[in-house]
């Protein structure tokens, strides 16, 4: 549909674009990405007519955008610069009825039923229908940029270029114009480009992203190839971190700020760690980076306090979930700050170690009882519903891990657990083979997340080998203890 190569211009003499070439196809969407003064804004300029091009060419369809007349070109291009100048006064009606000025053949001489059902669509759209009537310079910097996103939608143009659209806007009318603009790429074959500043919206609604630095193309291609976390350091001098979005498989882009020498040292010890009859908690007065398979704030997040609470063999609740937030909130635990974990072993049996290396530290705290015991490779044999687990295990690292070392420390812990109940002789009570955990076991990993990087986590590394030690040794002495309790 549009098609540039060889693309050089801009307001001087010495070109700001400089041998840009790329082309985008019928219903897609290509974001264009940089950071400030890389030619962002100068690229959609010169594409739409606005400014000169010194050098290539741009073609809509078949043609060059010089061969047709300014009237012409409207009735295929609609532009959304960006918002600068202050709003004249005019309704809000009458300027996205501008938008229909390309399809007269007099000044609103030939006004049509279409031309009504195009602006109330588009005003419909961008959610400004309730200001028709309402002078622009009576509107926010969000709401006059809605309006003029609806006059560009009434045109009715195959090509839309937006610098910027979602400039003053909150992140409810952000999501609800970008998800409007792709549902016309998608529905209606729009081809649209866009310049973005928000990296991450870029990626959630483009097709494809132009990365550009000192007006050249450094890359195009899909988000998940654009988005490189090396590639962006490079082009935006800054420290940033990809990572997944979480129901789209787009990347998302975190910023890391350079705050590191304000940072205090932190360092967790045993005498974080309060202990009674119905809970072992342990408060830090800052936040841990945190992965756990807890009943309250599960999954990966930072949090301060951490809950293993006492229940009774027999609990039974039909939402443990929110009937934990109620009990942590009974008990003065901030839920949104707070890891809660339930066990029906005594929590005064608690085994908590603490084990040194040259990295720095990790303490263990293990809860274990042995009664619902199961081995995982035979539980498809059992039909037992299954009750609240008895071997809780968390993990402190005075350390800094990587994502990939939270997750072999969870492996490692998990191979360590089993390796200590093969050696106290655990075994599912149904198949009599050897138990490899309880019904409902909980782990936990939280690391302090300062000092060196920590990336690896497996048994061949100090931090692994500490894990794999401590835990082997802190869950067979829970064992003992629920043993001796129980006299068995």
């Amino acid at each position: 549909m549009l098609k540039v190569e060889g693309l050089t211009g801009g307001y001087h003499d010495s070109p700001i674009v400089k041998d840009v070439s790329f082309h985008v196809g019928k219903g897609e969407v290509l974001g264009i990405l940089g950071p400030n003064g890389s030619g962002k804004s100068t690229l959609l300029k010169i594409i739409s007519g606005v400014l000169p091009l010194k050098a290539g060419t741009v073609k809509l369809g078949s043609k060059p955008i010089e061969t047709y007349t300014t009237k012409e070109l409207a009735k295929h291009m609609a532009v959304l610069p960006q918002l600068h100048a202050h709003a004249f006064s005019y309704t809000v009606r009458d300027t996205i009825s501008l938008g229909r000025y390309p399809h007269q053949s007099g000044f609103f001489s030939s006004w049509s039923e279409k031309d009504e059902q195009a602006i109330q669509d588009a005003m419909q759209l961008t959610d400004v229908k309730m200001y028709e009537h309402v002078y622009l310079d009576q509107l926010s910097g969000g709401e006059q940029q809605r309006v003029f996103v609806a006059q560009a939608l009434a045109q009715q143009a195959k090509v839309l270029l937006l610098d910027e659209p979602t400039n003053h806007l909150d992140i409810a009318h952000q999501q609800q114009l970008l998800d409007t603009i792709r549902m016309q790429a998608t529905k209606n074959g729009l081809t649209i480009i866009s310049v973005f500043h928000d990296i991450n919206l870029a990626s959630l609604y483009c097709d494809r992203l132009l990365l550009m630095e000192d007006g050249e193309v450094k890359i195009i291609g899909e988000p998940h190839a654009v988005l490189k976390q090396k590639q962006l350091e490079s082009v935006y001098k800054a420290r940033v971190r990809s990572h997944p979005h979480p129901e789209q498989p787009k990347p998302q882009i975190t910023l890391l700020p350079n705050l590191s020498e304000l940072q205090e040292e932190h360092i967790i010890k045993k005498d974080h760690f309060a202990v009674s009859n119905e809970y072992v908690v342990m408060q830090a007065n800052f936040p841990l980076k945190t992965v756990s398979s807890a009943v309250v704030n599960p999954g990966f997040g930072w949090y301060r306090t951490f809950v293993n609470r006492h229940v009774k063999a027999d609990y039974e609740c039909d939402d443990s979930t929110n009937e934990m937030f109620d009990y942590l909130q009974a008990q003065g635990f901030p839920t949104t700050d707070t890891v809660g974990m339930m066990t029906a072993v005594q929590t005064k049996h608690v085994v908590i170690e603490e084990y040194d290396g040259t990295f720095g530290s990790i303490i263990i705290a293990v809860t274990a009882g042995v009664g619902n015991a199961v081995d995982v490779s035979k539980a498809f044999e059992r039909e037992d519903e299954p009750y609240v687990g008895t071997i809780n295990t968390w993990i402190i690292v005075n350390g800094n891990l990587s994502d990939e070392a939270f997750i072999q420390a969870m492996i490692t812990a998990t191979e360590a657990k089993t390796k200590a109940l093969q050696n106290e002789d655990v075994r599912d009570s149904i198949t009599n083979t050897l138990a490899t955990g309880t019904s409902t076991d909980s782990l936990l990993i939280a690391a302090t997340q300062k000092g060196e990087l920590l990336p690896y986590a497996g048994p061949i590394t100090e931090l692994g080998k500490c894990i794999g030690r401590g835990v082997f040794e802190c869950t067979t002495l829970a064992i003992k203890r629920y043993k001796v309790a129980k006299g068995m």
